[in-house]
């Protein structure tokens, strides 16, 4: 018995080394992503070893494989015991590109038409869905360089464009320009004339035009109020000038 558990032992042992060197190798883009993307990030091997992100996009890159030759039922139990293991949910036929970081990612969901683009960023409870139970191209297209904040979701066949930044528990169902920032239910565009936004890792505070409009009126408010309160004054010191006539 002990000997059949130290034989055990060393199996499991030997696996894990084979395949932390088989994503050292291949994974480096992925690695790094999260080394520069996750302050809590102390070393190459804590990301290699404890990340559930990286975790699930290397079982996403076997699974999308698996699934292109293709094999039948394998791609999608392996993406069910990454959701199990991880949390994180990546149907075998989305395609995800170079480079992305997957921050604690609890709750993140990739729909099977969805299209991810290079050095992406996702929080814990993204979704990237589909709408109805059309056929074809039904899930989001990410751009290149996109941040998307904790709990928003992206719905339908619409393109995210490069660069742009969507806030936390946003809900985007229309396409978006490149260089944008989305808030709101449902998502709302602020212009970022044109520049480029960085990872700076701060998706809470962000612009709200629904704000900055209810800012305005309050302020037009209170000066309406001003020029209305001005007669009144004019008006009681006509009123002492009468009475003391």
């Amino acid at each position: 018995m002990v000997e059949m558990l130290l034989y055990l032992l060393s199996v499991l042992t030997i696996a894990i080394v084979l395949y932390s060197f088989f994503v050292a190798l291949f994974f480096r883009e992925e690695i790094q992503a999260a080394m520069t993307k996750d302050p809590a990030g102390r070393s190459y091997v804590e990301v290699l070893t404890l990340y559930p992100g990286l975790h699930s996009i290397v079982m996403h890159r076997l699974a999308h494989a698996l699934r292109a030759l293709p094999i039948p039922f394998l791609p999608r139990f392996l993406s069910q015991m990454m959701r199990f293991f991880t949390g994180i949910e990546i149907h075998p036929g989305a395609k995800i590109g170079r480079g992305l970081f997957i921050d604690h990612g609890m709750g993140v969901v990739i729909g099977e038409t969805a299209v991810v683009g290079d050095n992406v960023l996702l929080y814990q409870g993204v979704t990237l869905g589909g709408t109805g139970k059309e056929k074809g191209k039904r899930h989001p297209t990410i751009g290149n360089n996109v941040v998307i904040g904790a709990g928003a979701q992206v719905l339908g066949n619409i393109v995210i464009g490069d660069n742009s930044y969507i806030g936390a528990n946003a809900v985007v169902v229309k396409p978006i320009p490149p260089h944008s920032t989305v808030v709101g239910v449902p998502g709302r565009i602020t212009q970022q004339d044109g520049r480029k936004i960085d990872f700076d890792l701060d998706h809470v505070h962000i612009v709200d035009p629904i704000m900055q409009t209810i800012e305005a009126l309050e302020k037009r408010i209170e000066a309406l109020e001003k020029i209305i309160k001005k007669p009144e004054k004019s008006a009681k010191g006509e009123g002492r000038m009468t009475r003391d006539e």
